[in-house]
């Protein structure tokens, strides 16, 4: 902001002074409010992005907020604000650009009360701000929308309605730091199932479901398992299960029945299916011929089930027919190495 004074006479330079004389505490105080507003966004500005456990999006959070270990985004334990950070598919965001979000959110209980658009240092979107009424408590929300690099950024903010700490200005500060990373590291992904993989035997990560399972993929190095075109050769399913049969002889009527539950795959013919140890323990394996449901192509399918205290273990491997001799070796070296 510029300000600019004439001066015509000593008199009138002279009036000037002391009018400044008079009013210099108040303007210290602006003064020094500026500065530490000045500094405050060139701190942050400076930060760099943190990127919570398993998530391709980050941002600079607020002092106060820490990243949650319950889901992928930052929680403040003083005051229960938090941030909650998505991805969807680039394509998500034209959608969400022409759409009736508003009257979407309202349907959920959400007040959108202004959208208006953000600058971003690597992409594009907007914010929409509102509050939310549930039976115990309201809230302040604003939810960003964006796409930047190769996907759709969603970031939910949310705030108590009687928290002051955080005003419109500063989330939009800190929603103007969303950063995205080309890639989660394998060993990062790896850490948030509850179990370990110590062979990948060439199969990349395709999807993580935190506490539960992972999706490996075997596809050629220069497409990307994001991409849903991708050309995958085989791939292989991994989740840590509760419950399971109370005996040992309800074993293979278990593994049967969630053998007939596996989607996409159709003309199943069973060829083979019985006990098994795997890592030590009691398992079952059922191998069949079938047909994928979207495509036709022929393929070969395996479950292995390994049985533990109070949860199993549920592995799905399903190949190309072609690439079968080759595949099921790798898919067993993947299996034996899980502990």
């Amino acid at each position: 902001m510029e300000f600019a004074v004439t001066v015509s006479s000593r008199s009138r330079q002279s009036a000037i002074g002391g009018a400044i004389a008079a009013t210099r505490p108040y303007a210290f105080v602006l003064l020094a409010t500026a500065l530490s507003l000045i500094a405050g966004i060139a701190e942050t500005s400076a930060a760099e992005p943190v990127f919570p456990t398993g998530s391709r999006l980050g941002l600079v959070p607020p002092p106060a907020m820490v990243a949650s270990r319950a889901f992928q985004g930052f929680q403040d334990p003083g005051t229960n604000a938090t941030i909650l950070l998505t991805t969807l598919p680039a394509a998500a965001y034209e959608q969400f650009d022409k759409s009736m979000i508003p009257d979407a959110m309202k349907k959920q209980g959400i007040t959108v009360e202004h959208r208006t658009p953000i600058e971003l240092t690597d992409g594009k979107g907007f914010v929409l701000s509102g509050r939310e009424t549930t039976d115990k408590q309201h809230f302040r929300k604003w939810m960003l929308i964006a796409s930047i690099g190769d996907v759709t950024a969603l970031v939910h903010f949310q705030v108590p309605e009687q928290d002051t700490t955080y005003s419109e200005q500063t989330v939009r500060a800190i929603f103007a730091t969303l950063a995205v990373r080309e890639r989660v590291p394998d060993a990062e992904q790896l850490s948030l199932v509850p179990f370990r993989i110590g062979e990948l035997a060439g199969f990349r990560i395709e999807e993580v479901v935190p506490g539960r399972g992972i999706v490996l993929v075997d596809l050629p190095p220069d497409e990307s398992p994001s991409d849903p075109n991708a050309t995958a050769k085989a791939r292989l399913f991994i989740a840590a299960m509760p419950g399971g049969p109370g005996e040992p002889g309800e074993r293979d009527n278990f593994a049967r029945v969630a053998f007939s539950q596996i989607s996409g795959i159709k003309e199943v013919q069973l060829q083979d299916g019985g006990p098994l140890r795997i890592g030590g323990q009691p398992g079952y394996q059922i191998l069949a011929k079938a047909k994928d449901a979207g495509t036709g192509t022929d393929v070969m399918v395996v479950q292995w089930l390994r049985f533990g205290s109070g949860g199993f273990l549920r592995m799905i491997g399903v190949a190309r027919a072609d690439t079968w001799t080759e595949m099921f070796g790798r898919l067993r070296s993947v299996r034996d190495s899980i502990n």
